[in-house]
């Protein structure tokens, strides 16, 4: 069968299909009318061969001769006449084996040797099984459709005191733009408005609604769920997170499996000699069989030839891998190619980084212990200091909430890798680490040495006032990940991270996770993979954030970048994006990778056991045409269905 190729320019988004106006009555779609023309030839085909075939078998007076082969030939071309002249075309192109110039000498074949019914069914069937793939095609390429569906279509933009409407490929970065509810976010942008909910199914996977709150990130193709906003572009349309992920989704097509690259080369070396064969199986018997028939000889050669068809590798498998990149990104799992399916499938050592991956990447207060001072006192001497700085500790003792009015900070200066000072309603306040306080002679109590998480130390007036723990929180899902993740056999799990190791070691040993190292730069991250890929036994997938992991990620044998959404460089450095920050989402590809690999190779061993079984019966002439159908349309079909399956699965 006719490999189709898969082009998501040719997919038509929802609001193209839409009609600008309703009568009244009820029309039938131009889809559905397409289907009904598109199904109509076979239909017919069947009809008129049925009828045929039941004339022949009750021996009608008047279905004799020319009337019956004109009766055949009327059912014939419906479905041969495409066939034959995607032969033709191919031939003109260069291209002169093909599964069409096979079916079409098979059943021309048919026809100069009297056996019509045949010669009808064998193309009909094959007809039946192109309009299989057409549909099993159709359904794989439903979830990318989902993605070309939330490709926004304009964008009211504020310009002249005024918002209009224009194409989001003509918004320039910094315009301010309005999304009212219901409406498509056009473009990246930032959130102006207070705050926004927006669904991102089908750019994450997730149905739960996304709240964002003022000055926060806004993705392209989320929906906007409460009240009018405004946002304010960062990005142009084509650089735009969806953008970009539409065109990586396309190009995933193009990045075939080695599996699918060796069975296209098959069938260009394979078809030919098919073909040769042949015409063996027809004149070679000549010189040996002394009873030679050359109307029996042919009839065995067309046999041969329908067997021989390699319409179920050259479909079924591309089909099948097609399948699980749409199964893949349903999921909110976006492989940059089936190369990256088939590479999960080797996976057993996983190097996973820690913040932003297994953690939140979000540091919150875990515990405050003020000493001679009221907490919320203590709180505001500490937030006074802090709001001078940047650093994401500061941010989070920041979002503390302490009633009364804020104290303001002065003459605040920071002690490079130490911490800050300054004063505070006339009082010197020292904020950082141990190292700030031993400088200025400031005790300490002996129980902060004994916490692992990131401490916070305040002294006011020379005095040691408390401390703040800051702790970064383990995401919902990383635990069961993990445990998951020893089920599918993938037992070599490793963590590395910037963080300081005592930090690393705590998370590492609440996961189970027996290797963990922290304190570690980028480079020294690439150090560790590098050196776990000198043994060549470990196949690495690196799972990280895709922005300081870049180079780790490359250079692994699989990367995975997290919440590859919202950054630029995960989705062009890694090979296969998480939509969502769920490590668990990890665990799914790796088990619709193998399923898919799994349905592949039942695939190609179902194609060639069936073929070589009835290629031995037919060239014995112990096998009819009707042999011949099953081990080519027949095994297609099986193949095909059984690659649909990846589009039904479950994948918990």
């Amino acid at each position: 069968m006719r490999k189709k190729k898969i082009n998501l320019r040719d997919l038509k988004t929802s609001s193209e299909k839409e009609h600008s106006h309703d009568d009244g009555h009820n029309h039938s779609s131009p889809e559905e009318v397409f289907k009904f023309k598109t199904y109509l030839p076979a239909i017919f085909s069947f009809v008129i061969l049925i009828i045929g075939i039941a004339m022949d078998f009750f021996d009608v007076s008047f279905f004799k001769d020319w009337v019956r082969i004109i009766w055949y030939v009327v059912a014939y071309l419906p479905v041969g006449f495409p066939v034959i002249n995607e032969g033709w075309k191919s031939i003109k192109n260069g291209h002169f084996f093909t599964e069409f110039l096979l079916m079409s000498i098979a059943t021309i074949g048919a026809f100069a040797i009297g056996e019509y019914p045949e010669g009808v069914a064998v193309m009909l069937f094959y007809a039946v099984g192109e309009l299989f793939q057409n549909a099993a095609v159709n359904q794989a390429k439903s979830n990318i459709k989902a993605l070309l569906d939330v490709r926004p279509n304009e964008a009211l933009v504020y310009r002249n005191s005024n918002y209009i409407s224009v194409n989001p490929e003509t918004v320039e970065i910094g315009e301010k733009v309005q999304v009212r509810v219901g409406e498509k976010i056009p473009l990246d942008g930032i959130l102006l408005s207070k705050k926004g909910s927006f669904n991102t199914a089908a750019l994450t996977g997730e149905s739960k609604p996304d709240t964002i709150a003022k000055g926060e990130e806004v993705f392209a193709g989320s929906i906007n769920l409460d009240g009018v906003i405004e946002i304010e572009t960062t990005k142009e349309f084509k650089d735009s997170s969806i953008a970009r992920i539409l065109d990586m989704v396309q190009n995933a097509t193009a990045r075939k499996s080695k599996t699918e690259l060796f069975i296209r080369k098959f069938a260009r070396i394979y078809t030919p000699i098919v073909v040769f064969l042949a015409i063996g199986v027809t004149l070679i018997p000549y010189f040996f069989v002394e009873d030679y028939e050359f109307k029996d000889w042919l009839y065995r050669a067309l046999i041969f030839l329908v067997i021989s068809c390699p319409c179920a590798l050259v479909i079924s498998i591309p089909l099948g891998y097609f399948g699980g990149l749409g199964a893949a990104s349903k999921n909110g799992i976006l492989f940059k190619g089936a190369s990256f399916l088939d590479a999960m499938t080797k996976i057993n050592t996983l190097v996973m980084d820690k913040t932003g991956t297994v953690t939140k990447g979000v540091f919150k207060i875990k515990e405050i212990k003020a000493i001679g001072w009221d907490e919320k006192e203590f709180m505001k001497y500490l937030m006074a200091m802090e709001e001078q700085s940047t650093h994401p500790i500061a941010k989070a003792i920041l979002e503390y909430k302490a009633e009364g009015e804020d104290f303001e900070a002065t003459e605040v200066s920071e002690i490079a890798g130490k911490g800050l000072k300054g004063t505070v309603n006339g009082k010197g306040v020292l904020v950082g680490n141990e190292a700030l306080m031993t400088a200025n002679t400031i005790e300490i109590l002996a129980e902060t040495e004994t916490i692992v998480e990131s401490i916070v130390l305040v002294a006011i007036d020379s005095t040691f006032a408390g401390y703040v723990v800051i702790a970064d929180e383990l995401k919902e899902d990383v635990k069961e990940t993990i445990i998951n993740l020893h089920k599918v056999g993938i037992t070599n799990i490793i963590m590395l991270s910037g963080d300081k190791d005592s930090i690393t070691q705590k998370v590492a040993s609440e996961l189970n996770i027996q290797k963990a190292k922290g304190g570690l730069l980028p480079e020294d991250k690439l150090n560790e993979v590098e050196s776990l890929k000198r043994n060549q036994k470990n196949k690495i997938a690196f799972i990280g954030d895709g922005i300081n992991d870049a180079p780790v990620l490359a250079a692994s044998d699989v990367g995975i970048a997290m919440g590859g959404l919202g950054s630029d460089v995960a989705i062009e450095t890694a090979d296969v994006i998480i939509q969502t920050d769920q490590p668990s989402k990890v665990v799914k590809a790796i088990k619709i990778s193998r399923s898919t690999r799994k349905i592949v190779w039942q695939n190609i061993i179902l194609a060639f056991g069936v073929k070589i079984v009835v290629l031995i019966l037919g060239a014995g002439g112990l096998a009819t045409m009707w042999e011949a159908v099953f081990a080519d349309v027949g095994v297609a079909l099986l193949a095909i269905l059984n690659a649909v399956r990846l589009q039904r699965m479950e994948w918990k």
